[in-house]
């Protein structure tokens, strides 16, 4: 086993991508615990950055992994996001993984919502600026165009390129510079089949084990 990230704790919060077995609370979870973390994956699904901050009912289900441990996933009514703040007191995490994009996307809209999406991130980024906590957020990935989520390769790509102007202090993952368009199917367009969430996660942890910010945390870590 490799201890690129021996000593670590990562919390991971995210969207739909972390809400079903198979997905990036699999994939990306278990690449980052064979590097050695200690990982906690919390998703909830559709809902923008705003709702990791005042907790929501969350529509289409939540799901949490701690550990080795399976994914409990709950899509009742009684759902509901989580307070980042909590969540951080509750984990004392080294570093904190955010994987919110399509649901800031506005893909039914006529032009992406820029200022909300600016509200919605930053609200999120004042928390954990509060925390001291380092970060890292992860964009969204190509998909494939059409569905009923109305996805489009040039509304990625201006989304992707926005968020990356907005998440500061977290350093931004372009998952869009992991694939060619369309290159990892889905089954509704914005969701992937299991082989691409494979190759997503993959591709990620390998991003996030080189990362400043985890270069950064390694660094403050007590020598043993």
């Amino acid at each position: 086993m490799s201890a690129a990230l021996a000593g670590l704790t990562l919390l991971v919060i995210g969207d739909s991508h972390f809400v079903t077995q198979g997905y990036l609370i699999t994939t990306l979870h278990d690449n980052l615990a064979r590097q050695g973390a200690r990982v906690i994956t919390y998703g909830a699904c559709g809902v923008a950055a705003g709702a990791w901050v005042a907790p929501r009912a969350v529509s289409c289900g939540t799901a949490v992994r701690v550990g080795n441990a399976a994914p409990r996933i709950d899509r009742s009514p009684q759902a509901r996001s989580w307070s980042i703040d909590e969540l951080i007191r509750e984990h004392r995490p080294n570093a904190v993984i955010v994987g919110i994009g399509d649901p800031m996307a506005g893909y039914h809209q006529r032009e992406l919502p820029r200022g909300w999406i600016t509200e919605q991130v930053r609200s999120l980024t004042l928390r954990l600026q509060a925390n001291n906590m380092p970060c890292i957020w992860v964009g969204p990935s190509w998909g494939t165009e059409g569905g009923p989520y109305f996805k489009t390769f040039a509304r990625v790509r201006e989304a992707a390129d926005f968020l990356s102007t907005q998440v500061a202090p977290c350093q931004f993952i372009d998952s869009t510079a992991m694939s060619r368009q369309g290159e990892w199917p889905t089954f509704d367009g914005q969701h992937h089949t299991l082989p691409g969430y494979q190759r997503w996660g993959a591709a990620l942890s390998q991003q996030i084990v080189v990362s400043p910010v985890i270069r950064q945390v390694q660094a403050q870590l007590p020598r043993r």
